[in-house]
């Protein structure tokens, strides 16, 4: 060591690669032996990566300076310092209370073990608050503190340890996925042309009896097996190993070590027979093993790539321009990404709302398909709000903005969606795991194999080791659960269901009871003012007029039922909402309350003038105004509940509205359990209740006060008219009006589980059968690599079936409920 390197205060030579380093460089490594320079932040990751790792002893006893990055890798480093502009990264990130959220699409992701250590690396690291990787979709989500680490540290430990990364950007990502796709067809052509040539030549060969062929033939066969299997190893096999070495140099084995291990070994004996006329030779096998292998990838890539677009489509859904109108009229054509709050733009028919926003004038019709699954375009009207990402049918209308860009809903329903993939189902991770160690034991096994066949029969060692690590290649165990869970959200996804937690999909599928909220839940929330008793020195439009201003602060369903009476000249201040109880504020000095009777005149003791759903405005506790609302059922609420029961079920109706309100939708939806007059904390105590009973218990709600109870439940459901914080609590969202959505999710969450057992019993079964029968010499290559290509792709069909439901249960007229994949 010490003739490698002079103590860092007298060379300014990279402590890692012995590469110079730049002036005022921040990068450096703290050691006993005192602080080192470093000459960038690839550098920096590897050397903390190998301290952190309890290898500092590898700088002590090193003979020679590991090899420098190529020129290429060095210019990457650029870039990442680039991407700590913090004017570059309000493009891509986002900001959090904790933090800094950042979503990026990684290069070289192959399996559920390169996911593993791509989270297990970055956690590591001081200031990541979380990583997760998104399988499915290549992409990783991280959120990190600013102040502790720059995001070019992060961007330098992917590249690192083989997983180079950038920030995720729709257009690219495509672009990428369309190349690899690319370059995957390529590799399966090779791959397959060779196969079918080097059969040909190997045919003769099996079916002809000894001495048929001269020896001159048989070379000429085996040369040209020799010089056709080449480009199959060199080129269409050549991801497996580069993957196989990047596992090893990070310690955690996936599937590519075994198909590397197989692949280049057959090759290299086949071509030493070939060379010194001894021995077997085996190219058929490796011709034939790698197509299968290939083939059977592109299958999985093309079902990915498929089931991801709809994701990616909802940016896609966003127009790239947009028609805004200036003060004085005229009409000026902008990129959608400028549109700002309160900007008017102007929606022609066949176009695309470029923003979400509120409709000010025109009427049409809005297909909202890609967000919300529902096929049939729906009204929209001045005062009613339209989604960006929507479809104008019919006639022009002029939107005034309240949302647009990344704070647009088809932002935030991808930014949920990846959210989704921010942690695993328990399933998934014990399948991660036992595929690592699955691999572990297979060489082992193929070590002791090679020593029991080397005393039984040495000239079959090669083909006999070949074969057990094609046949048990733990490819279809690692696509087990995976496939089935994005098959399972993408189907969620186009039928309305919008799943933003992993452990969704895994406990919907174990549900004992379903909680419903009444106002907004059961009933459409679209409340209306039914009747208005003003008492004391109010008139009725006064009344209506100061409750409305009490309610211009309000995102509750009842808010809605006030909006046409609001006046400018009644402004509230300080008002504070009391969840399950009304509003609280100040006009014109005096405090007004609006709520239950007992919340706005505390001290007196009033009661509403009937059984109605009545509230109380009250002036410094006196009362002033009663106010009566309405709110009509949801058409498929009392099918949703009956369809709930069938499944065996338990529904319950937990609801802050009066007893004679609460009782009577109770009994005409046939909901045996209710209660009426619950507070958020009686709601909360009840799930709790439940809980400690041993009952998985899902809540569905919508409101600011439903939004404690959302977080204690098993599963939480918001529905599509919830508010945004509602919505983020949740851990599925329904983007569509039908409550009988609700229904379907549990129905194809217990058909995902079903489909991912079945995956993973077929993979440990085909594995525990296969393995014995190749280690016993009974199984050839070639139908080694064709078990091990089918095994997997009869897991990858298993689970795309769940996008294909059949219809056996409707739960409200134009709804189907898929239960069984077809």
């Amino acid at each position: 060591m010490n003739e490698l390197r002079e103590p860092a205060s007298q060379c300014r030579e990279c402590y890692h690669c012995g590469y110079p380093v730049p002036e005022n460089a921040p990068w450096k490594i703290r050691l006993e032996d005192g602080e080192h320079p470093l000459c960038c932040p690839g550098c920096e990751a590897v050397a903390h990566a190998i301290v952190e790792g309890g290898l500092a002893s590898y700088y002590r006893f090193r003979t020679q300076l590991p090899e420098r990055p190529e020129d290429m890798d060095a210019a990457r480093i650029d870039i990442w310092t680039v991407y700590d502009d913090p004017d570059l990264q309000q493009e891509f990130v986002h900001q959090q209370d904790d933090g800094n959220v950042v979503t990026l699409a990684v290069e070289g992701i192959t399996c559920a073990a390169c996911a593993w250590l791509i989270e297990h690396r970055l956690n590591a690291l001081a200031g990541v608050a979380s990583s997760a990787v998104n399988l499915t979709h290549h992409r990783l989500r991280v959120a990190w503190d600013p102040q502790q680490l720059a995001l070019s540290r992060i961007l330098a430990e992917l590249a690192a340890i083989g997983y180079p990364a950038q920030p995720y950007e729709p257009d690219q990502v495509q672009a990428r996925l369309k190349h690899d796709e690319r370059m995957a067809i390529r590799r399966l052509i090779v791959a397959a042309v060779a196969m079918m040539q080097v059969m040909m030549f190997s045919i003769p060969m099996y079916m002809s009896e000894p001495g048929e062929i001269s020896p001159d033939f048989i070379a000429l066969f085996h040369w040209l097996s020799f010089a056709l299997a080449t480009p199959v190893v060199l080129f269409s096999a050549l991801p497996f190993f580069r993957n196989a070495w990047r596992d090893l140099k990070t310690r955690m084995l996936g599937m590519d070590v075994p198909v590397s291990l197989a692949i280049g070994g057959a090759y290299l004996a086949s071509g030493y027979a070939v060379i010194s006329g001894h021995g077997e030779t085996y190219f058929d096998s490796v011709a034939m093993f790698t197509f299968f292998l290939l083939f059977g990838r592109y299958i999985e890539m093309r079902a990915r790539r498929r089931n991801g677009q709809s994701g990616n489509a909802l940016i896609k859904a966003l127009p790239m321009s947009a028609l805004r109108l200036e003060e004085d009229g005229r009409e000026r054509a902008i990129p959608s990404n400028r549109l700002a709050p309160e900007d008017r733009i102007l929606v022609k028919p066949g176009h695309s709302v470029p923003a979400d926003g509120i409709i000010e004038e025109g009427r049409s019709s809005l297909d909202e398909a890609m967000l919300t699954g529902e096929p049939t375009p729906v009204p929209r009207g001045p005062g009613e709000r339209v989604t960006g990402g929507s479809h104008n049918v019919e006639s022009p209308l002029i939107v005034r903005v309240t949302h647009a860009g990344a704070q647009s809903r088809a932002a935030g329903i991808l930014d949920l969606s990846d959210r989704a993939f921010s942690s695993r189902p328990r399933i998934a991770d014990l399948a991660s795991r036992t595929a690592h160690y699955f691999v572990i034991a297979l060489l082992l096994i193929s070590t002791l194999v090679v020593i029991a066949w080397s005393q039984i029969d040495p000239s079959r060692v090669l083909w006999v080791t070949l074969s057990l690590l094609v046949v048990t290649c733990p490819c279809a165990l690692a696509l087990a659960t995976p496939t089935a869970l994005t098959a399972g959200h993408g189907q969620l996804r186009r039928r309305g269901v919008l799943i933003t937690r992993a452990h969704a999909i895994e406990t919907l599928a174990q549900l004992d009871r379903v909680i419903f909220d009444k106002t907004g839940t059961l009933t459409q929330g679209r409340m209306t003012l039914d009747a208005t008793q003003a008492l004391a020195s109010l008139s009725v439009d006064q009344a209506r007029s100061l409750a409305a201003a009490l309610e211009a602060h309000s995102e509750h369903p009842i808010a809605r039922a006030f909006h046409p009476y609001r006046q400018p000249q009644y402004k509230a201040s300080q008002v504070v909402s009391r969840p399950g109880l009304g509003l609280e504020g100040y006009l014109d000095g005096r405090r007004w309350r609006l709520g239950k009777p007992d919340f706005a005149a505390p001290a007196r003791s009033v009661s509403p003038p009937d059984d109605g759903t009545w509230l109380l405005l009250a002036e410094e506790g006196t009362p002033r105004a009663w106010f009566s609302l309405r709110d009509a059922l949801r058409d498929d609420a009392d099918m949703t509940v009956d369809a709930l029961k069938a499944m065996g079920l338990k529904v319950e109706l937990l609801s802050g509205d009066g007893e004679a309100k609460v009782a009577a939708l109770a009994r005409e939806l046939g909901i045996a359990q209710w209660r009426a007059g619950a507070s958020p904390e009686d709601k909360l105590s009840r799930i709790k209740t439940l809980q400690a009973a041993g009952e998985k218990v899902a809540m569905v709600g919508d409101g600011i006060n439903d939004v404690p109870v959302l977080a204690g439940a098993d599963v939480a459901i918001a529905m599509n008219g919830a508010t945004d914080l509602a919505r983020t609590s949740a851990d599925a969202v329904l983007l569509s009006p039908h409550l009988s959505r609700v229904a379907e999710a549990i129905e194809l969450s217990r058909a995902t589980r079903r489909v991912i057992r079945q995956n993973l019993v077929w993979a440990l079964c085909y594995n525990l059968i296969a393995l014995p029968l190749a280690a016993c010499g009974l199984i050839p290559p070639w139908a080694a690599a064709l078990g091990m290509s089918a095994s997997s792709l009869i897991v990858v069909g298993n689970a795309l079936r769940l996008g294909r439901g059949r219809t056996t249960r409707t739960v409200h007229p134009g709804v189907s409920t898929s239960v069984e994949p077809a």
